[in-house]
């Protein structure tokens, strides 16, 4: 556990060398590609990282100099599977990167979507000494927080204030400076297993590069696709990928849930090549150009030419109908989106007022996704697109780089962590000190 502490306190630090030094790599994990872009900032100005609690952590204005996609391996349901391979994958990716970008780069953000994520809703509570606010009440009432029993083999990866309550008015941002005799706040956890990190580390270390943070690839993807309301008023981004789909909530700008389910697009082709029965990137194929999931009287006598390459020519001229493809490829969404549905019901998301649902990734882009979403899901549905960023080459500007898209956002403007408040000695009695140093040290 306190290698794990060491491990963020470390690649915070570098992060920060990074974005001073202007350059920074970063590389998303996915189950069916890897994708790097290089970013060069023009500035960083880390004095921000006290303006607002849980909010700006930094900021930088940046630009893409390099990008660059490969096919992914060594990677299954967003965690490394084989070392090797993905150490391979990893470097390919990199060295086109840096290539196009003209430079090479020491630091690097990685997002995954695997690890099995889970959250948790902490709270704690202070009396306030001078009645007026200070970053030490921040860091004393964040680290009042009663950690809960994560269980063996799990690190905690994102841990952030998300409400703090000044004398039972809630809803405060950042409580500083405030007048007030009791302090609380709620916080979001977010664990995964630790061997997903501890292999990722090691995988960046072989490429002869540092880890200099890490998120989850569900958290990034709300942060690039939910626009300024929906992160405000509550919506859920759902990250639709190869091996996994991952899902976030947002509430007050905030990430609020997470979670995935292990089922993903590669789960969707491995049931047309059973029920084809064709090779795997004979089913990909027809997914992509004539897949959907919304059938009508037309499909029935509409034909797809199943076009494989065995040698016997009858067996490679069948012809199927699109209501056959249908049949087979909506059960498995299904399935997805009433998994996730099940999940959402028993975090009491149905019971905000705001019930959005944002569809990305590479899989949303499968026709009809979006109609069934709405009658498994709830009405208000849309396929979300990453924000727009400084030269970003327009190839990356789809569905399947929302993750993408959204760790840039984060390596610039971070925002702020349980770990981002540090306590001092002074100012407090003896034995409030120690018990939250004595916390700090063992778990930070």
């Amino acid at each position: 556990m306190a290698e794990f502490y060491e491990l963020q306190r470390a690649m915070r630090a570098m992060r920060q060398s990074a974005l001073q030094s202007g350059k920074l790599a970063i590389l998303d994990l996915g189950s069916t590609k890897i994708s790097c872009l290089i970013l060069r900032f023009d500035g960083f100005d880390p004095s921000l990282s006290s303006d607002q609690v849980g909010s700006l952590a930094g900021q930088s204005s940046f630009r893409v100099v390099g990008s660059a996609i490969t096919q992914s391996r060594g990677i299954e349901f967003g965690e490394i599977s084989s070392m090797q391979e993905a150490e391979r994958a990893i470097r390919t990716v990199l060295q086109s990167a840096q290539k196009m970008a003209n430079l090479r780069v020491d630091h690097l953000i990685a997002c995954f979507s695997g690890g099995g994520p889970r959250s948790y809703g902490l709270n704690g509570a202070i009396n306030i000494e001078n009645q007026i606010v200070q970053e030490e009440d921040i860091a004393r009432v964040l680290s009042s927080c009663d950690r809960p029993d994560i269980g063996d083999g799990r690190e905690i990866l994102h841990a952030q204030p998300v409400n703090f309550a000044l004398d039972h008015r809630s809803g405060l941002v950042d409580p500083r400076g405030q007048i007030g005799n009791k302090l609380d706040v709620d916080l979001h956890m977010l664990t995964v297993r630790a061997k997903t990190i501890r292999d990722l580390a090691y995988c960046i270390k072989r490429c002869d590069l540092e880890l200099a943070g890490v998120a989850s690839a569900a958290y990034v993807s709300g942060r690039s696709t939910l626009v300024e309301d929906e992160q405000e008023l509550g919506a859920v981004c759902i990250d639709f990928g190869g091996g996994s789909t991952s899902y976030s909530v947002f509430l007050k700008k905030h990430m609020i849930f997470a979670g995935s389910i292990m089922l993903g697009g590669n789960h969707v082709t491995r049931d047309i090549s059973l029920g084809l029965q064709v090779p795997i990137s004979v089913a990909e194929k027809i997914k992509t150009k004539n897949g959907g999931l919304i059938a009508t009287g037309l499909d029935d006598r509409d034909l797809i030419e199943v076009g494989d390459e065995t040698g016997d020519w009858e067996h490679d001229r069948r012809t199927v109908t699109r209501s056959e493809l249908i049949g087979i490829m909506r059960p498995r969404l299904e399935e997805i989106l009433e998994d996730i549905r099940t999940q959402l019901e028993i975090a009491g998301f149905y019971e905000l007022k705001s019930q959005k649902f944002v569809l990305t990734g590479g899989t949303c882009q499968t026709p009809g996704l979006d109609t069934l979403a709405s009658r498994i899901l709830g009405q208000q549905v849309r396929i979300g697109r990453p924000l727009r960023i400084h030269r970003l080459p327009q190839a990356y500007s789809g569905s399947s780089c929302s993750a993408l898209v959204g760790l840039a956002l984060f390596a610039a403007h971070p925002q702020d962590e349980w770990w981002d408040f540090e306590l001092p000695s002074a100012g407090y009695s003896s034995r409030t000190v120690r018990k939250a140093v004595r916390w700090l040290r063992e778990n930070w």
